[in-house]
């Protein structure tokens, strides 16, 4: 089970996360990613996974599988971070290996994307000579 720490549990911080959040898309799944105030608070996942995507039971099912990749995946992100997976009707035909490549694939981009200086960032410092 997730630790209760790495759940966002409030619809404010859902709304926030996905609507300023870095988006990366994979076939079935969306993955925003937002950095957190202070970097040395736990890392947290959140899931959206709507009725378009099945029944209860097949959303359960994937929402407890986004949960085991999100475990494995604590370390390897590490702290100061706020996950989203947003589901599509397509992930109910994925595999476990075939989810958890695609929730991996979209957290670790995404938070490089927010670790990375981006390259206007890296023009801009290059032209004032710093």
């Amino acid at each position: 089970m997730l630790p209760y720490a790495n759940r966002v549990t409030k619809g404010d911080d859902y709304q926030a996360i996905v609507r300023r959040g870095v988006r990366v898309g994979a076939r079935g799944i969306t993955v925003s990613v937002r950095e957190r105030e202070n970097n040395d608070t736990p890392t947290r996942f959140g899931f959206i996974v709507s009725k378009r995507v099945g029944v209860a039971v097949v959303r359960n099912r994937i929402r407890r599988r986004l949960k085991a990749v999100s475990r494995e995946l604590l370390p390897e992100v590490g702290s100061g971070f706020d996950i989203v997976y947003r589901v599509h009707p397509e992930a109910a035909a994925l595999g476990f290996d075939d989810l958890r490549e695609r929730a991996r694939f979209g957290s670790i981009r995404g938070v490089r994307r927010i670790a990375a200086p981006s390259d206007a960032d890296a023009r801009d410092r290059s032209k004032s000579g710093g």
